[in-house]
């Protein structure tokens, strides 16, 4: 029998994401927090945002706090390119259309 260590983000009683590292735990549990404290402030704003909608942004933006900071200091962030899809060699694309 193999005995295996998790580590469960637990808010308000309920199980958000297990992990095996507490490293990873704890990181997604700051995300969470930096989100909690972030839904508030865009309640604040001047714009009519429906509450499912700020959590959602929240959420988006301390996903991202590292590229928030970046900006919010001036700075720019680079867009990533997005993932090219591996391309089909002419025979293998032949080959597809074949068999369709």
């Amino acid at each position: 029998m193999a005995v295996v260590v998790q580590y469960v983000v637990v808010r308000e009683g309920v199980e958000k994401m297990t992990f095996t590292s507490k490293k990873e735990a704890d990181a997604y549990d700051k995300m969470l927090d930096i989100a909690d404290n972030l839904i508030p402030f865009l309640q604040q704003a001047e714009i009519e945002i429906a509450e499912s909608e700020s959590e959602k942004l929240a959420f988006y933006m301390a996903n991202h706090k590292d590229e928030l900071l970046s900006l919010l200091k001036g700075g720019s962030v680079a867009t990533k390119p997005a993932a090219a899809a591996p391309k089909k060699t002419a025979r293998k694309a032949a080959a597809a259309e074949d068999k369709a």
